[in-house]
């Protein structure tokens, strides 16, 4: 362990409910824009490819059902990050934060190529999967442009990750704030072939999305290296090793990938099941699953809140102070999800025509954004406990109760409700329900036996 950087005391800890609620906040908000911007790019990628037809909206959604668990594997892998960023900060080790930094970009580099090669197979996997030789040739052509871009978002993934970790969030929010609009733009000009481009459907909104990845790591980038004080964060060259922080990066890195990558390969199998309904069914699915997945980033931003104060409380060995750190954000999240289930459930025809005024889609969306409206909860509770989790480098364990929430279980009932039971897209949504409910209690009762406990850094 290194020891502290002289003259630097540990994180104080917060001596309040309030307190705690205030810091949450803090950085909750910054980090929920910044993951809602991320889901808005998609959403804006849906939209205006929605607006071409069903079946170029199809080739979007087939082209992110593996790509999505791909981002989020190499998004697990790199979430040690933040947790050793946080604890060292929280220890008042700030020099090994920009070493952490500089690991993970390493690791972040290696995981983007490795994902760009697999996505030049994506025809041949979406073949495996039954789906029709029209939707299967689309589909590949837009997740081999998306995958271009898989590099640049893991960097900057991997950026903003030891920028949580210090507590300075707000870089990463305004960075993808400038994205959003470049995205939009680009979209008008890849999309529909504006400016002498080419009318690209669904490749020219994944041409525009891959561009603007490399502008977001470049950006992200040039500010942590012309803004944070080099010397305190220690992110010059140094002759200590690292060798040592690449193997702790990992220990945690592993079991969150694999955790991400089971939640989100469950997921996508829901839109593979939806899509041997036909375009129609896999563009309502993705319509629903789009809007569940933009407002899940407000839980997103309360998980990632949770797992830097627990870690903070973790670095000054306080294990009362990561209770109340974890519990704290459950419950803000918790709220939030209950006010946003309510407007899925008063206006889901509303939200729907935001993306395709196509009937035929619409009455596919709108009953399964019904069922969406009871999974929020849920869904957001569980993604906070598992940052509370991470924070706490209780990681293994954590990953079990993934497997058993949603392969075991929701796979399972997403394929008998929806295609044995010929239910739809609004039955693979209750599945879902079905597995975050369980995830959700089964990792609160992992957090409170951990958080009992004396807790120690990774």
């Amino acid at each position: 362990m290194t020891s502290a950087s002289p003259g630097l005391p540990p994180r104080p800890a917060a001596r309040s409910i309030r307190e705690h609620l205030r810091r949450t906040l803090q950085l909750a908000l910054p980090v929920m824009l910044g993951r809602i911007g991320i889901l808005v790019m998609v959403a804006v990628d849906t939209a205006m490819t929605g607006h071409q037809g069903p079946v170029e909206l199809a080739y979007y959604a087939l082209a992110l059902a593996p790509q999505i668990p791909m981002l989020l594997v190499g998004i697990g892998l790199l979430l040690g990050t933040v947790v050793l960023t946080a604890q060292a900060d929280g220890a008042g080790d700030t020099r090994t934060c920009g070493r952490i930094w500089r690991v993970a970009l390493i690791h972040a580099g290696v995981l983007g190529l490795l994902f760009m090669v697999l996505c030049q197979g994506g025809e041949a996997f979406l073949a495996l999967t039954g789906q029709s030789p029209e939707l299967t040739h689309g589909g590949g052509q837009v997740l081999i442009m998306l995958g271009w871009g898989l590099p640049g978002l893991l960097l900057f993934s991997a950026s903003t990750f030891f920028l949580e970790g210090i507590s300075r969030p707000l870089p990463g929010m305004f960075v993808m704030l400038a994205a959003n609009i470049l995205n939009a733009a680009l979209n008008w000009i890849f999309i529909d072939g504006n400016l002498g481009a080419p009318a690209l459907g669904a490749e020219g909104a994944a041409l525009g999305t891959t561009i603007v990845r490399w502008c977001m790591f470049a950006a992200i980038a040039a500010y942590i290296w012309t803004r944070l004080d080099r010397v305190k964060y220690g992110l010059a060259l140094g002759p200590a090793r690292e060798d040592h922080l690449g193997k702790r990066l990992r220990r945690i890195g592993y079991p969150m990938g694999l955790a991400h990558g089971m939640e989100a390969s469950a997921f996508s199998s829901m839109t593979l099941f939806a899509g041997l309904f036909g375009a129609v069914e896999v563009s309502g699915y993705l319509i629903a699953m789009n809007l569940v997945a933009t407002v899940f980033m407000a839980a997103i931003g309360f998980a990632t809140a949770a797992s830097v104060r627990v870690a903070n409380a973790v670095g000054r060995q306080d294990a009362h102070g990561a209770r109340t750190a974890g519990w704290v954000a459950v419950g803000s999240a918790g709220a939030i999800m209950v006010f946003l289930g309510i407007i899925f459930f008063t206006i889901p025809d509303l939200l729907s025509a935001i993306y395709a005024s196509d009937p035929r889609i619409t009455a596919v969306a709108v009953p399964t954004l019904l069922v969406a409206a009871f999974a929020l909860l849920p869904d957001g509770v569980q993604a906070v406990l598992m940052g509370a989790l991470r924070g706490s480098a209780d990681v293994w364990p954590a990953t079990a109760l993934y497997f058993i929430s949603f392969w075991l279980v929701m796979v399972p009932c997403g394929y008998y409700l929806g295609i044995t039971r010929n239910g739809g897209a609004p039955a693979l949504m209750q599945a879902i329900l079905i597995g975050c409910v369980l995830a959700s209690l089964l990792l609160g009762w992992r957090f409170y036996a951990v958080s009992k406990h004396h807790v120690g850094r990774a």
